[in-house]
């Protein structure tokens, strides 16, 4: 093994990148990348000047850790604000509006109509017709009170 590295060529670095590149490829996480880009830089250098095998891999390991620092410091963060956090909370949207049970609230259980679908509801006892306020989501529950 001593015997190949102290024989690297530029060459054998770029193929070590696209190596490294193909890997990112399958088994995306963006590191593979980097350590790609920093064998390319030192088969680069190995081009231009001739380079110590030690120092080949100190360099490639170096720039490849580098590289991943300042990948995460300056990314984008992985889950930005959204305009709309409720998005695919649909219960989070009824909360404060008015609605009737069409089926009354009996031992703290009932249902009421939402648009064209009906919803469990939770609460205080109150007969069939009543108009009550959602209040809270728990699940697919919305918690009411009776409106006012």
């Amino acid at each position: 093994m001593i015997a190949f590295a102290q024989d690297l060529q530029w060459w054998h670095w770029w193929i070590a990148a696209a190596a490294l590149a193909a890997i990112e490829t399958f088994l995306p996480g963006a590191i593979a990348i980097w350590f790609a880009a920093s064998a390319l830089v030192v088969g680069a250098l190995l081009l231009v000047v001739p380079i110590p095998w030690q120092l080949q891999l100190v360099l490639f390991g170096a720039l490849g850790v580098v590289a991943i620092m300042v990948w995460r410091r300056f990314r984008h963060p992985e889950s930005p604000e959204s305009e709309q956090p409720a998005l695919n909370q649909r219960g989070q949207h009824y909360i404060g509006q008015l609605f009737t049970l069409v089926e009354p609230i009996q031992g703290g259980s009932g249902k009421i109509r939402v648009g064209d679908s009906v919803w469990l509801a939770s609460g205080a006892d109150a007969p069939l017709g009543s108009r009550v306020r959602v209040v809270a989501v728990d699940g697919s529950v919305l918690k009411v009170e009776p409106a006012r």
